[in-house]
């Protein structure tokens, strides 16, 4: 009964329309001595590349067998036209730092040989 099953990859876009993307049927042979146990096969499918930013939304894999339906939890993928471009602000923080301890060290230097006098 459970060895002829649908597998369905679609996507919700952002106005909330399901879009289909693929979908195949899938007949799994049970070994000998494994009826009636739980079995867990895994289903890779890759979706690439993404058209443009429009193709941003949650994508899901749904299961259909005779009279059950599965439906994954989803993942959503922002698609953005230039890409990540990761922030990093470990230059700016040393050149700041640099930069006030230097003003300190001749402010503290000039402070002292003003006391002198």
């Amino acid at each position: 009964k459970y060895t002829k099953f649908s597998i369905f990859y679609y996507w919700i876009n952002s106005l909330g329309q399901k879009i289909s993307i693929c979908s195949r049927s899938e007949k799994v042979d049970i070994p000998s001595g494994k009826e009636n146990k739980t079995a867990t096969i895994s289903y890779d499918h890759r979706i690439m590349p993404l058209e443009n930013t429009s193709s941003t939304g949650t994508y899901y894999c749904e299961v259909k067998w005779n009279d059950i339906q599965k439906m994954g939890k989803g993942v959503f993928v922002l698609a953005r036209g230039t890409g990540y471009i990761e922030t990093s602000y470990g230059w700016e923080i040393l050149v700041t730092l640099t930069a006030l301890l230097a003003v300190l060290s001749i402010t503290a230097t000039a402070l002292l040989l003003w006391k002198r006098k």
